[in-house]
């Protein structure tokens, strides 16, 4: 499904708060397409002054680097302006039928021409220390994708009993040094949808600069390697039922030091509350 851009933000259509709640993704076609320019020089800003996260997944001797970067939105203006003036809570309230929406971070990921290592199949809800029914990823390409190196998303995987097992993406080792099978968490391990096919759903989309990918935390995605350069940007946020969760170890991103404890709500000044009602055109 897609919706149509109306004054610099999305007018979402109503079914599809009710595919994003059973699916655990939806396509927003155009939907932030007045807003790349900005965000591509706020992508070349970033690779110019990496942050203290910035990381090549082990890509950088591949010929061609699949390298991410996040928690940037306070030092990158270009990222902080779209997070408060795009409209992007609006679509993110609109789709968590949430009253609020919070900011949790940003993140960037750019496979460049020529790059061949995947994103491997994976949730992100394990690596975060938030958890809840209202989370949303938007995931925004920055250069067109063909089918072939687009986001892949498990349809329904967000209403699995256990989470996927979150392990690192350079060793494939357990995240949080654990192992699958005992953790207490009661993980699963990652499905292989290519190995096993037609035991999976998988909802994919050839996207256009601006277009959105919206998806929950706990949903199951990957990516293939990418001919050409794959700029996108990610902004995750949570809603009035998302809370903070203790992981076993330091998450991703750490956010050392913040003082929550289970069942709180995510600190404001940390994690500010974005407007809503408010997006305002880009030009």
């Amino acid at each position: 499904m897609s919706s149509p851009v109306a004054s610099g933000t999305v007018a979402l259509a109503a079914d599809l708060a009710d595919s994003f709640t059973a699916d655990g993704a939806v396509f927003l076609s155009g939907a932030f397409a007045d807003w790349v320019e900005m965000l591509r020089d706020g992508v070349d800003r970033n690779e110019a002054d990496p942050g203290e996260f910035f990381a090549d997944n082990g890509t950088g001797n591949d010929a061609g680097r699949f390298w991410d970067d996040y928690c940037n939105w306070n030092r990158i203006p270009e990222y902080e302006f779209f997070a408060f003036n795009s409209g992007i809570a609006d679509v993110a309230a609109a789709l968590m039928r949430s009253q609020t929406i919070q900011l949790f971070h940003e993140h960037v990921l750019v496979k460049e021409p020529s790059s061949t290592r995947h994103t491997p199949w994976h949730c992100d809800a394990p690596y975060y220390f938030v958890d809840g029914p209202q989370t949303v990823s938007f995931w925004i390409p920055l250069d067109p994708v063909p089918l072939e190196s687009t986001l892949r998303l498990i349809r329904g995987s967000h209403l699995w009993d256990k989470v996927v097992h979150p392990v690192s993406w350079t060793t494939g080792s357990g995240f949080y040094g654990d192992d699958q099978t005992t953790h207490r968490g009661g993980f699963q391990p990652a499905p292989d949808p290519d190995n096993e096919p037609g035991r999976f759903e998988i909802l994919e989309w050839a996207c256009e600069p601006g277009d959105a990918v919206a998806f929950h935390y706990r949903t199951v995605h990957g990516a293939r390697g990418s001919d050409n350069l794959r700029r996108a940007f990610s902004l995750r946020v949570v809603g009035d039922e998302a809370l903070y969760v203790q992981r076993p170890g330091r998450t991703s991103p750490p956010f050392d030091g913040h003082g929550m404890v289970n069942g709180q709500r995510l600190r404001e000044d940390w994690f500010p509350m974005l407007p809503l009602g408010t997006a305002v055109p880009t030009a």
